[in-house]
C-alpha cells in the first residue's frame, strides 16, 4: 500500500471518530477533524498524481472515504436537528442510488463507465461546504445569518440534479447495451 492510499485509509478511519465527536457535541473538535480530513483528501490526490502512484485501490478508497465522511456527518447532524431531515434523506438516497446504479451496470455488463459529472463535483463541493459551515457555526459558535439556509437549498438542488444526471447517463448506457445486441433476451 503506497503513501496516498495510507492517507486515504486514515481519512476513512476519521469517520467514526468524527461521528462520535458530533454525538458528544464536541463540535469544535469535529470541525477541526473534518478540515483535516479535507486537507488529507487534497494531499493524497496530489501525491498520487505527482508520484505516479494512482492505483485501483485508491480509485475505490478515495470516493468511499469522502462519501462515508459526508454521509456520517450529514446523518449525525440531521439526527441532532442541525440539518433538515429531508436534506439528509436526499443526500443519502443519491449516494445509494449511485452505488445501486453502478452495481446494476456491473451485473448487466462488466464495462461500467463511471465518469464523474461536473454537476456531481459541484454537488460534492456544496455538500462539503454546507457541512463545514454548519460545523463551524456549531464549533465556533458563529451566526452566519441565513447563509446556512441558502446553502441547504443549494445542496438540495444540486443533489437532485446530480442524481437525475446519473440516471440519464445510466439509461443511455443501458440503451447502448440493447442497441448493440449484447443484452440478454
Amino acid at each position: 500500500m503506497n503513501l496516498p492510499n495510507l492517507i486515504t485509509f486514515g481519512r476513512l478511519l476519521t469517520v467514526p471518530i468524527t461521528v462520535c465527536l458530533l454525538m458528544q457535541s464536541a463540535y469544535l473538535a469535529a470541525f477541526i477533524l473534518f478540515l483535516l480530513a479535507g486537507a488529507s483528501d487534497a494531499l493524497d490526490g496530489y501525491l498520487a498524481k505527482r508520484n505516479n502512484q494512482t492505483t485501483k485501490l485508491g480509485a475505490i478508497l478515495d470516493p468511499l472515504a469522502d462519501k462515508a465522511l459526508l454521509v456520517g456527518v450529514y446523518v449525525t447532524l440531521g439526527l441532532q436537528g442541525n440539518l433538515p431531515s429531508w436534506l439528509v434523506v436526499l443526500v443519502v438516497f443519491r449516494d445509494v442510488l449511485i452505488i445501486g446504479g453502478v452495481i446494476i451496470l456491473f451485473v448487466v455488463r462488466l464495462d461500467v463507465k463511471m465518469r464523474p459529472l461536473i454537476i456531481s463535483k459541484i454537488n460534492t463541493a456544496t455538500q462539503i461546504g454546507l457541512a463545514a459551515v454548519v460545523l463551524a457555526e456549531l464549533g465556533l459558535q458563529l451566526d452566519i445569518m441565513g447563509g446556512v439556509e441558502v446553502m441547504i437549498y443549494l445542496v438540495g438542488s444540486t443533489t437532485v440534479i446530480s442524481g437525475a444526471s446519473y440516471m440519464v447517463s445510466w439509461a443511455r448506457q443501458m440503451a447502448g447495451i440493447e442497441d448493440d445486441g449484447s443484452s440478454a433476451k
